[in-house]
């Protein structure tokens, strides 16, 4: 959107944890929408806010600590405020700090007021201020900052309507920029850089934006290689060095804003929260807090499957009723088979992971919001940074163990772009739910069904190695993928512990509507299409082929005088060999031979590829098995499946071991590719997660069935 062509634009800026985002929430509603920033991947929240006959458009930046960024969504916003050309470049400021913690939070704040932009100085935690006792003197405080501040809580909702026409006032305030109001004063080197920038570059029009892209010029985006090169010889010129810079002018700073703060704000005496110390206590602890976690995860992760089952069975069987209503009032043919088979079909392959998605993000927004998911981050930091992932990685992968879905979603909180990428990459060799019902049919051709120990059953422990195998993979692929990858972005976790809250409902209900929206459309539309297109390959096939396939079950079910669900199983299972998905399957045998798996098996590599829980239907399909069977007897029919040229079992452990490899293995979920695509803004990346995963499967079963066999 042109600068010119949209509404005034207001930005938030603040430090993590201020409550930004909770009074953007309070202000916009439902009223935003999340895009990404151009050229990269990092989330911006716009939404729209009517106030009087003035529409106002709000931006919500990621929080920061100063403009010297370490992560790339640091980055975004040193970016956006530097550069007034910038299409998110906001006609003004709202500067959110937390009272409670002002000190902290207004390095940040005197950079934006040292970058020319009209500024609002907005205090949240208002309640927590008054709580603790905290006193402002408001109209100090302004004066000695020479800007508007007022308080306000973003809980509460406190303040907003103050807040509303501290707006309107401050995009009608268009002061000029005034040198002298400055916080930070230039060093004499820095001057002559300054002066040499300004002379250079006219987009530039006050002091610390030239100072600015003397330190950020190697990184900027819209400058030029030549810029940037000139800008490397004025440094050598001056003999500038940028962190010896940056401290200074952080030192200088706190020096000047501190007898600001001390002569305005009357802060009791620091009470020692002992509620708080002995939570972080045994929360953070090294042995106890990761037992803590795991404890919360495991709830987290039963109330998953408690709690969706239901309405994952509703939308199921609203969907049926959907399918058996049309199939019933339409008339028979190739239309009716894709609104049933299809369209529908591939709606609720969608929906249905709707109460997973939300169900998992209401408890982590929780979770964030009562303050537990950094200390959880915390903890993990260290071990996870060796497989070259992050603190927060920790909650993806064990969100993955649900679906993968929403733990790729989760990642947004990883601010380091190539953490958060090798975590994305890597969360589907989590096992999820949907490799239940492959490893429930395929362990019993592998493992007996006995009792060991007097109280484990083998059956059970093959099915945890599984899983064993998954998160060993994934992190041995993190690793390697650390050392592939590379950044300028330096690992490490930096974060500040925000107190013991509780949570904000709203910004809870907002974050679950964010997140299963997202999913449904952005991700949803990709799966529909494939779904479309896997149903086709399904359901036609050379005519002539398809014709004589009906022709030769409809014969054999008159011979062995099949009844009419056994004669239309037939007919599908004949029908699918000879459709284009046969074909393909026909095709790939040569390829998984060396596998074990023959030709039925590569269809339903194919056809999971909808969603790995398909391979069980694809079975019962391709066995003449009524959708109706329950997976006992298509385990036992697979028992009785003999190659028709050898006569040897086709499902002998070696080829059943190999099968449940791939599975665990293989990306066999078109779903968790459409949100890939999504989160990295490109095709680039599920590409190389679907390559790299398929290798892994491929020459996993291939080395287990040449050694068993």
């Amino acid at each position: 959107m042109e600068k010119e062509s949209r509404p005034q634009t207001i930005a938030l800026v603040g430090n993590p944890n201020c409550g930004k985002t909770s009074i953007f929430n309070q202000l916009t509603g439902l009223q935003q929408k999340v895009g990404n920033f151009p050229g990269v991947t990092v989330d911006k929240k716009v939404g729209q806010l009517r106030v009087g006959s003035e529409t106002i458009q709000l931006l919500d930046l990621p929080g920061t600590y100063s403009l010297y960024p370490n992560s790339k969504d640091e980055r975004i916003v040193a970016q956006t405020l530097i550069n007034p050309s910038d299409e998110n470049h906001p006609d003004a400021v709202v500067y959110v700090a937390d009272v409670t913690k002002i000190e902290k939070h207004l390095l940040l704040f005197s950079q934006v007021q040292d970058l020319g932009i009209p500024t609002l100085l907005v205090l949240n935690m208002a309640d927590m201020a008054e709580k603790e006792g905290i006193e402002v003197d408001l109209k100090k405080l302004s004066q000695n900052f020479g800007i508007s501040a007022i308080t306000v809580s973003g809980r509460t909702g406190k303040g907003l309507d103050q807040l509303q026409e501290a707006l309107i006032n401050l995009l009608q305030k268009k002061e000029a920029y005034n040198p002298d109001k400055a916080f930070y004063l230039p060093t004499q080197p820095e001057k002559k850089i300054i002066k040499a920038i300004r002379d250079q570059f006219s987009i530039i029009t006050t002091d610390y934006q030239a100072l600015l892209l003397a330190h950020h010029h190697q990184w900027l985006p819209f400058l030029s290689i030549q810029e940037k090169e000139a800008i490397t010889g004025l440094q050598e010129q001056h003999s500038f060095e940028s962190i010896k810079q940056q401290v200074n002018e952080t030192m200088d700073r706190y020096n000047r804003i501190s007898p600001i703060l001390y002569s305005t704000i009357h802060n009791p005496e620091e009470r020692d929260n002992w509620v708080t110390r002995k939570l972080d206590y045994w929360l953070t602890h090294r042995i106890i807090g990761p037992i803590i976690f795991f404890v919360i995860m495991t709830l987290v992760f039963q109330a998953i499957f408690a709690w969706a089952t239901i309405p994952m069975d509703g939308i199921e069987a609203f969907f049926g009723w959907m399918a058996g209503l049309v199939s019933n009032n339409f008339p028979g043919g190739w239309l009716t088979d894709l609104i049933t088979d299809g369209i529908l079909a591939g709606l609720g392959g969608i929906l249905v992971f709707v109460p997973q998605i939300a169900i998992l993000f209401f408890l982590i927004a929780l979770l964030e919001e009562v303050g537990y998911m950094a200390r959880a981050a915390f903890m993990f930091d260290r071990i996870m940074q060796f497989f070259g992932l992050n603190g927060k990685s920790i909650v993806a992968l064990i969100s993955g163990g649900a679906c993968a879905i929403p733990a790729v979603m989760s990642t947004r909180t990883i601010s380091n772009w190539k953490e958060r990428l090798i975590t994305i990459l890597v969360t589907p060799l989590i096992s999820c739910s949907a490799r239940i019902p492959v490893y429930t049919v395929l362990i019993g051709f592998v493992v007996p069904s006995t009792i060991v120990g007097g109280i484990f059953n083998l059956q059970g422990l093959a099915f945890m190695g599984l899983y064993l195998l998954g998160i060993v993979a994934a992190l041995v692929s993190a690793f390697v993928f650390k050392l592939i990858l590379k950044s300028d972005e330096r690992s490490f976790l930096m974060l500040e512990l925000p107190e013991y809250r509780l949570p904000v409902m709203r910004n809870v209900w907002l974050t679950v509507w964010e997140k299963v929206k997202t999913f449904a459309w952005e991700a949803g539309k990709v799966i529909f299409v494939i779904s479309i297109v896997l149903w086709v390959l399904a359901y036609f096939g050379p005519s002539n082929k398809m014709q004589l396939a009906e022709q030769a079950a409809l014969e054999i079910a008159a011979e062995q005088n099949l009844d009419e669900t056994a004669t239309a199983n037939l007919v599908a299972s004949q029908q699918l060999e000879a459709s284009y998905a046969g074909h393909v399957g026909k095709f790939i045998e040569p390829a998984i031979k060396p596998l074990g798996f023959d030709w039925k098996i590569g269809i339903a590599l194919i056809t999971s590829f909808a969603a790995r829980e398909v391979f069980v239907g694809t079975m019962a399909t391709i066995y003449s098995i009524g959708s109706e069977e329950d997976e006992t007897t298509i385990r036992n029919k697979m028992a009785a499946e003999r190659n028709p040229v050898t006569g040897e079992l086709v499902y002998t452990a070696a080829t059943s071991l190999s099968l449940l490899i791939f599975y665990v293995f293989a990306m066999q979920c078109m779903s968790t590719l459409a949100v890939v695509k999504r989160e990295t803004n490109s095709w680039k990346w599920p590409i190389v997660q679907f390559l790299f995963m398929s290798a892994m499967a491929y020459f996993g079963s291939l080395l287990v069935f040449q050694l068993m066999n």
